[in-house]
């Protein structure tokens, strides 16, 4: 494997995600491999900080955790041998570090039986569309960090119960009533009276 380069050890999260507007979207080739380290953050940057982004309000702290994210993995970068697990490993430090806080704070839980679905909605056209999106968006990011952590894992990453469970090192039980929770209050959301 190519040593890790001896320059700044990582590019600006946002310089990347400007000057790299066609990695924005997708995952890499399953045989794609990166010659370093800056290689890899200019190429993926984007879509990386579109999760950070996702699991914090603040647009600043959402690149201070994606740096933080982007250090643990360059002291891992000659460890990991199949560069189709370095988006996995990303993320998984993205979440670590967001929730480590969540482990120190007792946090009552309760598992229900079933959760609860979504309706079926008719196809809107596209402006519609953008518009549910952008209400959506900005009810996601009014949940409790934890309950958005989960329904970004599970709805915008397409994690299992299992996976996210164990990514945020709680219960799949915990999993299930806090993404209830979350889905309850987002059908409360005022913005997204229309779609209900």
């Amino acid at each position: 494997m190519t040593p890790p380069p001896s320059g700044p050890v990582c590019v600006g999260a946002s310089t990347a995600a400007a000057g790299h507007p066609s990695t924005a979207v997708g995952y890499p080739p399953a045989a794609a491999g990166y010659p370093s380290f800056s290689s890899y953050v200019r190429a993926r940057g984007p879509v990386l900080l579109r999760t950070a982004r996702s699991l914090t309000a603040n647009p600043a702290d959402a690149e201070d955790l994606l740096q933080t994210a982007l250090t643990k993995t360059f002291v891992a970068w000659e460890r990991i041998e199949d560069h189709r697990a370095l988006d996995g490993y990303v993320r998984r430090a993205l979440l670590n570090t967001r929730t480590s806080q969540w482990r120190k704070r007792k946090v009552d839980e309760f598992a229900c039986e079933e959760l609860p679905e979504p309706t079926g909605l008719p196809e809107p056209d596209p402006a519609e569309r953008q518009v549910l999106h952008d209400a959506m968006w900005r009810a996601v990011m009014k949940l409790p960090d934890r309950q958005r952590a989960m329904v970004v894992l599970r709805y915008y990453e397409d994690l299992s119960e299992a996976q996210t469970a164990e990514v945020l090192g709680v219960s799949i039980g915990t999993v299930k009533s806090a993404v209830s929770r979350a889905l309850g209050k987002l059908r409360e959301d005022p913005e997204l009276s229309p779609v209900r």
